[in-house]
């Protein structure tokens, strides 16, 4: 728990600590096997506080990492690629922790699959656009992006008039910015 309060921003998610949690669980299996007697003594209860104390650890410990990379897939607007892609953070996570992630952006792209021409569930709600219409600048090369009205190559230094909803996944992403 100690090490899950050390996390200030979704910047500084640490790494997943499996040598810690394998020791707790190695532990919670002994304390099984003491609290496993027939006999009610003052014993059975300090085992069963520390096996019920470990697992609420526990608990909470991979909840608040799942917690925050949800924070992290919905910062990046569900760019699973561009979250994965960084080696910074690839690093820092378990194999499990990958495999909820993909696992969790299948899912969000199934639900959106629903509704996908009225609604962008990724879009950013903290600030909403303005104007139909931004002013980019490309801040790193991404391409050709196929738009309703055409194809736009995007090349580092550039400046488009573009509409917002065909884009905003790159401002998100970091590739352009507002000017």
């Amino acid at each position: 728990m100690a090490e899950s309060r050390q996390y200030g921003d979704l910047a500084t998610q640490l790494i997943y600590n499996g040598e810690l949690v394998r020791c707790i669980i190695r532990e919670q299996r002994e304390l099984d096997k003491l609290a496993d007697t027939p006999d009610v003594t003052p014993e059975l209860l300090i085992y069963q506080t520390a096996i019920i104390r470990n697992k609420r650890c526990l608990l909470a410990y991979h909840k608040h990492r799942l917690d925050r990379l949800r924070d992290m897939y919905w910062a990046v607007g569900g760019a699973l690629p561009h979250l994965l892609g960084n080696p910074d953070i690839r690093s820092k996570l378990s194999p499990h922790e990958v495999d909820f992630l993909r696992e969790y952006s299948t899912s969000v792209m199934d639900y959106r699959a629903g509704f996908s021409n009225e609604l962008d569930i990724t879009a950013s709600i903290t600030h909403p656009p303005k104007d139909l219409h931004v002013l980019v600048r490309v801040v790193r090369d991404c391409g050709v992006i196929q738009t309703e009205f055409g194809s736009i190559d995007f090349q580092k230094g550039q400046r488009f008039m573009v509409r917002r909803a065909d884009i905003e996944h790159l401002i998100v992403q970091g590739y352009l910015e507002e000017v």
